[in-house]
């Protein structure tokens, strides 16, 4: 049986004041068109499907228009929710729609819900766990001592019958200790949301979202697959992917990364000002900086004439050193909490920066919020 993982498409996020929903359209298409070419039995969405919580009708739009592609070609499709998910609006008639081959996490009553599957080779069971807060388990396993995302998780996997002569596969949202991140992800403050890869042996597949880079988490069954499109300039050396995940008999698995194109990349661009003007027309999404000395006070007009998509400029010389001009103000969705205070600390107090204090105290409280976080 074959499975295309992927996760983290993040449906009606923004660059700056940019839409993103066209590029994901294109994106999406592409990801039908493989699941099509490689004769993929399922697709696994590891949850963060939307940007927000409450996402706008165009991004549920293009979200129904992408399941139902898959669905019209043969395809099976299991999503869980991620951290900026709703769970409830994520499961929405999920009970009716399992009757078309899509099967949706419902609101978490304390077990971890499965999916019976058959091959060649016999049964193989997909375990779908959305992403849990240790407030949430506490609730629903009230004989268990949790603190932590990973008291959480491990509570949860002791209370599951799991049958280790049978394929086990699990879809999973969580933040495990020691992956590679990037700046658009929304971590806990003070690592609180770690977990350590060991809770997962009995599993021959984990497919992980909540990482936007794709990668194998100790060994190459245990892996995010990562976001479709770059989201940060952190991710600007990233190569998206898919992953191709073939079972056979108990013991037996292929994965391979499928590369993923974009309609626009997001990339950086460096140099003077004269070899950037010099360069070919590009709506991609870039991040200029120039070496010049003394640039001319329209150097940023002249350089959109070839790059429209610019969303940063910067001036890096022997007078400057580095210094960054935003295009577009930052959303302030796309800001941490960190980022926030800080902001509002600067205008308050003669643009100071908040102290070490301040940020130990602000630590704090996000801890104390998130464990209590309902």
């Amino acid at each position: 049986m074959k499975f295309l993982h992927i996760s983290d498409l993040h449906l009606g996020k923004q660059l700056s004041d940019l839409s993103l929903l066209v590029d994901q359209e294109y994106i999406l298409d592409q990801i039908v068109s493989i699941a099509d070419e490689q004769k993929a039995d399922a697709v696994l969405i590891a949850g963060d499907v939307y940007q927000r919580s409450a996402p706008q009708a165009e991004a549920m739009a293009l979200f129904d228009r992408f399941v139902t592609s898959l669905v019209s070609i043969g395809k099976k499709v299991f999503i869980i929710s991620g951290n900026h998910d709703s769970a409830l609006r994520v499961s929405y008639f999920s009970s009716l729609v399992r009757n078309s081959g899509v099967f949706i996490t419902e609101a978490f009553d304390g077990r971890l819900q499965s999916v019976s599957l058959q091959d060649e080779h016999g049964e193989i069971i997909l375990w779908m766990l959305p992403f849990l807060r240790p407030s949430q388990v506490r609730r629903t396993l009230p004989g268990e001592k949790i603190s932590t995302y990973q008291d959480a998780v491990a509570a949860v996997l002791r209370n599951t019958p799991i049958d280790p002569t049978k394929r086990n596969l699990l879809m999973c949202h969580q933040f495990i200790t020691g992956c590679e991140t990037s700046d658009s992800e929304e971590l806990a403050v003070g690592g609180l949301d770690n977990i350590d890869a060991s809770l997962f042996e009995a599993f021959d597949y984990v497919a992980l979202g909540h990482i936007h880079k794709p990668q194998r988490v100790g060994r190459d069954t245990l892996r995010y697959a990562g976001s479709p499109l770059k989201y940060s300039f952190s991710e600007h050396n990233h190569r998206k992917s898919v992953a191709l995940v073939t079972l056979q008999e108990k013991g037996t698995i292929e994965v391979s990364a499928l590369p993923l194109y974009p309609l626009r990349d997001l990339r950086l661009v460096e140099g003077s000002l004269a070899e950037i003007a010099a360069m070919p027309y590009s709506e991609d999404y870039v991040w200029i900086t120039i070496h010049d000395e003394l640039p001319p006070p329209d150097a940023r007009i002249t350089l959109s004439i070839n790059f429209p998509n610019m969303l940063k400029f910067s001036v890096v010389n022997s007078r400057t050193k580095y210094d960054v001009n935003v295009l577009a103000t930052q959303r302030m969705e796309d800001k941490s909490v960190p980022e926030l205070f800080e902001d509002f600390y600067r205008l308050q107090n003669n643009d100071q920066p908040p102290s070490e204090e301040h940020k130990k105290l602000l630590e704090k409280v996000l801890s104390d919020l998130e464990e209590n976080r309902s």
